[in-house]
């Protein structure tokens, strides 16, 4: 169930299942007052509510009052759409604010928005815009080498991609609220999508037969990034007790990892939503990531580079829904139009890969 609470005459809504605690003694004692900002009660709560939906990249208030019309849970802005980005070059950077608080103004659904991957003042200035969640993305061009961001240190949540379980776990120890999977953005090829979130629940599986000793082992190399950065930036050797990021020690840092992994092992799911994105482009791409355990879509490209913007972003928003039911995801893919041409992998420079950001 979704809890409301109301505080200064506000009405918040947790998208947090609560019926384990609910009039019970734990949630008497509930101090409320700390549930109010930011917390990460909050931040995993809202993201929760847009589950089984789907979030369309816009680049302006006339696209996302179309996404808004055909039944998108949230739009994200940014400055181009990630085909663009791609055909470009050049630097990508965070959308205007002033376009961005066009959107804002113009629909009613959540406003997402990216920034570089490390940059904590183009995350600043977002939060201050007041967008509902800040997408730290590969999408744009990387603007720390060694390290992303602090989500901790925001009220705001984020989003972020991976890979696999090892960058996911990552993200979320820093405080993300949401994962999705990288894919291969820009290229409406669905390939990299599935790829990805077949990594991370085949290692979820995977966890199952680890015992207290194996956990601390893959918590140990999932800190690995840490520590090289750590290298690089002192060249120094790294011990228990080094500070790797920020504040926290190498040996705290792999204790929460480790907690987190027996979460995800207990859950035989991440413990944060986990969306799909990168290369979705119909209906039926819509529908796989479903089936393989994605709990919603992002949609970039694949929408306003097609033929036929508004119904296929109904189409796909209907896939979601449907996802499991064969006849109408046939159905609803009828006379679309042209899908976006697409981008075949293999024809991709490695240095072009927009999934390769990130550490």
């Amino acid at each position: 169930m979704f809890a409301t609470i109301v505080l200064n005459n506000e009405l918040w809504i947790l998208g947090l299942d609560l019926t384990h605690i609910w009039g019970s003694k734990l949630m008497k004692e509930l101090d409320i007052s700390k549930l109010r900002f930011g917390t990460n009660l909050l931040k995993k709560g809202f993201a929760k509510m847009q589950k089984g939906g789907v979030v369309m990249d816009v680049t302006n208030a006339d696209q996302a009052k179309i996404a808004e019309d055909n039944g998108a849970v949230a739009v994200m802005a940014l400055e181009r759409v990630p085909s663009d980005i791609r055909a470009d070059g050049g630097v990508a950077r965070m959308a205007d604010p002033a376009v961005i608080q066009e959107i804002m103004d113009e629909v009613s659904i959540p406003v997402m928005a990216k920034v570089r991957i490390g940059h904590f003042v183009e995350a600043q200035a977002l939060e201050s815009l007041g967008v509902d969640m800040i997408d730290e993305s590969e999408v744009l061009t990387p603007a720390d080498p060694f390290y992303h961001v602090n989500k901790h240190k925001f009220t705001i949540p984020f989003v972020c991609g991976c890979r696999n379980l090892d960058e996911a776990v990552r993200r979320i120890w820093e405080g993300a609220a949401m994962i999705r999977t990288k894919g291969e953005a820009g290229t409406g090829n669905i390939i990299e999508a599935i790829r990805h979130q077949r990594m991370v629940t085949g290692m979820i599986i995977a966890l199952k037969d680890m015992d207290k000793t194996d956990l601390h082992k893959l918590a140990e190399e999932y800190t690995q990034s840490y520590v090289s950065s750590k290298k690089i930036i002192t060249n120094q050797k790294i011990e228990k007790n080094t500070i790797v990021f920020e504040e926290y020690r190498h040996e705290n840092v792999i204790k929460e990892i480790v907690d987190i992994l027996k979460e995800t092992r207990e859950l035989q799911r991440l413990p944060v939503v986990n969306f799909a994105a990168g290369g979705i482009a119909t209906p039926a791409d819509a529908a796989i990531m479903m089936q393989l355990g994605s709990d919603g879509v992002f949609v970039g490209s694949g929408i306003f580079k097609s033929d036929n913007p508004k119904e296929r972003a109904k189409a796909i928003v209907e896939a979601v829904s449907h996802y499991d039911e064969p006849d109408i995801i046939a159905k609803i893919s009828k006379n679309l139009g042209e899908a976006m041409r697409g981008i075949e992998i293999g024809t991709i420079p490695p240095e072009q890969m927009l999934q390769e950001r990130g550490w």
